[in-house]
């Protein structure tokens, strides 16, 4: 048991100190659009329209998990819409595609991987932002006071950092703070699937199943950029098919999610975008998987 906790330990560091620059890059950014850009330049950003969704899809795409973590940064900063932060979270791929690379003949793999995934993140964002998004204010007439309790308050209120005439201190102050919350989930997960085992894991995954993508889809939300490389291997050796690692990784944002609920005090929101993400990835693997079987896709 004790080596066990040193090896979550571990890898719990490990996985927190490749992050901590892009946090700190992430909440740098963050806090001059906050404190030092002009109200329009604020504007634009958080109006950017219909490109939004399949610029924050495009990013995604790049195996780092840490843009998952910006997305919900700027969601909560009131800079980027609902519909952007689903793309960008059902977009990202953490690391699948170089597990993906480092497999000889997995170009077909990777190229459908990465066609479907991007289709059914931009249709999953735009639909969102139709049916759901109404902003309450336009931005630039907005109050920025404790009681904004909905998605779109500044990630710095309550927290008295707008006092403190600079930028780097506030941004130290917020990484600092989700870099040791992120500590404590990633070693509590690595733990959990240790104990669990991979082989348990792939039998609760309902292998051979047609409904597999509603199981992978919600091991997707585990809040581990880990989660990916897990799904991916099983996908490897067929104990999870192409519509379920679809749906695994269109859910799997890394930790975004879990800094997501960290940083916005609006838990219903929340949960209606995690209920969201859950059944848009579980729809778009069982659609990826009857897609693959009739067009022989070679996935």
């Amino acid at each position: 048991m004790p080596d066990l906790l040193l090896h979550s330990l571990e890898h719990a560091l490990l996985d927190g100190l490749k992050m901590l620059p892009f946090l700190f890059l992430a909440y740098l950014i963050l806090e001059y659009t906050e404190h030092r850009a002009s109200d329009r330049f604020t504007h634009l950003l958080s109006h950017s329209g219909p490109l939004g969704v399949p610029l924050g899809a495009t990013l995604g795409l790049i195996p780092q998990c840490g843009f998952s973590v910006a997305a919900a940064n700027l969601y909560c900063g009131r800079i980027i819409t609902p519909g952007t932060l689903i793309a960008i979270f059902a977009a990202t791929s953490d690391e699948a595609l170089p597990i993906l690379l480092s497999v000889s003949g997995s170009g077909a793999k990777i190229l459908w991987l990465l066609v479907f995934k991007t289709f059914f993140a931009i249709a999953a964002g735009y639909l969102f932002d139709l049916l759901f998004y109404r902003r309450k204010c336009p931005a630039d007439h907005c109050h920025h006071d404790d009681e904004r309790n909905d998605a779109y308050g500044h990630l710095c209120s309550s927290c008295g950092c707008e006092h403190d005439g600079g930028i780097f201190k506030p941004a130290i102050r917020h990484t600092l703070q989700i870099f040791l919350f992120l500590l404590t989930v990633t070693f509590l997960l690595n733990i959990a699937m240790e104990l669990l085992g991979q082989e348990r894991i792939a039998k609760i995954l309902l292998s051979d199943s047609v409904l597999q993508p509603f199981a992978t889809a919600l091991v997707g939300l585990i809040p581990n950029c880990a989660v990916s490389v897990f799904l991916t291997k099983l996908y490897l050796i067929g104990s999870v098919s192409f519509g379920g690692v679809v749906a695994g990784l269109f859910t799997g944002a890394g930790v975004g999610l879990a800094v997501l609920f960290r940083l916005d005090r609006s838990l219903k929101d929340n949960l209606k975008l995690v209920g969201y993400i859950y059944l848009a990835g579980a729809v778009s693997g069982i659609l990826s998987e009857l897609l693959a079987g009739i067009f022989s896709f070679g996935v």
